[in-house]
């Protein structure tokens, strides 16, 4: 018989109601091949721009609903999650639009050239959707991370059908939400199958062996999202495995941003690092500072503005046990200091920050203090005491790779004038490590558009893709060209007429099509709603 998948209250550990059943293998089978039947409605590109729009305008009529449920289920706070919904859906109508535009498919036409040596074949190529995708949701976003977030909503965009696998600490929230987007999907003309929910940690395994699943995206563990990774490998046909696994998020201090401003920076820090009860992705975990008195000045201001802020409830009573005891692990190494610790309270419901410091000097060469060089997940950071410039650079080079890095530097390393040439120096010392860099600023909050990259080398992520922003559409795709193929059977987005208006690449030149405009193809061409 299938287990039955609860709805906790973390603020209290108690059971709220039952949702649904863990599926079994053959519930994930039929889920699957339901999926996988709706592609080939959802190769209309006016009906998915109209599914991922409707998909936004139910989300926001239902955000009462919704907002209340994901607050009873992950204790993020009713603003915080109003937030959220709003950038869901932003990031929803943000894929429609550019699923109107079209640019995405990377259209390219190169005519054949007889007088080239060696003569060059008609050559057209552009991105075809790769097939049904799998989704892990996330514990800490409920929804822009999760069942209509971006991974579900650049999938559609790009033409896949979803089987998202729900998280376990929001299985109401998810449910609620999938049925938005089923009903969204049946009231633009395409199956309700487009959108599949599934629960249960073996569907999970199942989901990503099974053959028609053709690709994969994550976010979540290392641990958890390492296992899955390892199974799309193993697969008779191996998929591709977008995962968002782990990330310590480095901040580097200078003397001089120190001097100038320590008490501006360890504030900031404190707010960055306790923000969503240090739950995010990009919560700065390590952050490298002088020594001396700025550095002393910075971590007196970080300790009293984290010592300040209320005690919070994490996602489940497991992360909160894990967070911890990963504290106190860590306290426990020689020469680690614990300035702030993380006070349990609320009848063991809530925690308080943590602050941890250490010579840079103890992490120069691998030993038991590595452990501060991984995530631990929680309101909590490293100050790792750098005794110059040389010091830090070796810590990071040490720093595994990581979604973001930060510098906090002075006006005159800003600029560009320090003498030196410590800012442009540290830039180049950061980059390699993370996939976005950010400066004078901090790395929680990650904006929706089409610069964005949300990303990084391995742990961070399993890939070099992004998965905020317009580029994350370009995972659920793959080339495929046609050489010498007759006009009459090339697919119409690859016509010289271009019938569907889209913007191209013709002889190596970009060409926008005559008469460009936003809502899909011209009436008549069969793709619209």
């Amino acid at each position: 018989m299938a287990a039955p998948v609860w709805s906790v209250d973390p603020r209290t550990g108690k059971r709220r109601e039952r949702v649904a059943v863990e599926a079994t293998a053959d519930a994930v089978d039929a889920a699957v091949r339901a999926a996988h039947a709706a592609r080939g409605p959802l190769a209309d590109r006016g009906r998915r721009a109209a599914l991922l729009r409707r998909a936004a305008d139910l989300l926001e009529a239902d955000a009462g609903p919704v907002v209340a449920d994901a607050d009873a289920e992950t204790a993020l706070g009713v603003p915080r999650l109003t937030g959220e919904l709003a950038r869901t859906a932003y990031q929803l109508r943000s894929f429609a639009d550019l699923v109107d535009e079209g640019a995405f498919l990377d259209v390219r036409i190169d005519h054949a050239d007889p007088g080239l040596a060696p003569p060059r074949p008609d050559l057209r190529r552009y991105k075809i959707p790769l097939g049904v995708v799998a989704v892990y949701a996330a514990s800490n976003f409920p929804l822009a991370f999760s069942v209509p977030g971006g991974d579900t909503a650049s999938a559609l965009a790009a033409g896949c059908p979803v089987v998202v696998k729900a998280h376990p600490d929001h299985p109401a929230t998810s449910e609620r939400c999938a049925a938005l987007l089923r009903r969204a999907a049946t009231e633009t003309g395409l199956p309700a199958d487009t959108v599949v929910l599934v629960h249960g940690f073996r569907a999970g395994l199942d989901l990503v062996r099974h053959p028609l699943v053709t690709a994969a995206g994550f976010t979540g563990s290392i641990r958890g999202g390492r296992a899955l990774y390892d199974a799309a490998a193993a697969r008779p046909h191996p998929i591709p495995f977008h995962g968002e696994l782990g990330s310590l998020n480095p901040v580097v201090v200078t003397e001089a941003a120190a001097a100038e401003r320590a008490e501006e920076i360890g504030t900031g820090l404190a707010g960055s690092m306790t923000l969503g009860t240090g739950q995010f992705c990009v919560k700065p975990g390590l952050v490298l500072v002088p020594d001396g008195p700025h550095g002393d000045r910075l971590l007196a201001a970080l300790t009293a503005a984290a010592g300040t802020t209320g005690p919070g409830v994490m996602l489940d009573h497991r992360m909160r046990d894990a967070f911890l005891a990963g504290i106190r692990e860590r306290a426990q190494l020689p020469g680690v200091q614990a300035p702030l610790r993380p006070v349990a309270e609320d009848g063991g419901h809530t925690v308080g920050a943590a602050v941890l410091t250490v010579d840079a000097a103890r992490l120069a060469a691998p030993g038991p203090h590595d452990l501060l060089l991984e995530e631990c997940f929680g309101p909590v950071t490293v100050l790792a005491r750098c005794a110059d410039e040389d010091e830090a650079t070796a810590l990071l080079a040490r720093v595994p790779g990581t979604l973001s890095a930060t510098l906090q530097l002075s006006t005159a390393e800003s600029a560009g004038t320090d003498p030196a040439g410590r800012g442009a120096r540290l830039l180049a010392a950061v980059t390699p490590l993370a996939g976005r860099v950010v400066v004078n600023g901090w790395p929680t909050g990650v904006a929706v558009a089409p610069a964005q990259h949300h990303g990084g080398p391995y742990p961070a992520t399993t890939s070099t893709a992004t998965s905020v922003g317009a580029t994350a559409v370009e995972r659920w795709l793959r080339p495929v060209a046609y050489q010498d193929t007759p006009p009459a059977l090339l697919p119409p987005e690859l016509r010289d007429a271009n019938p569907l208006e889209l913007p191209r690449r013709v002889d190596g030149r970009a060409e926008e099509p005559r008469g460009h405009r936003a809502g899909g193809p011209p009436a008549g061409e069969g793709t619209g709603p």
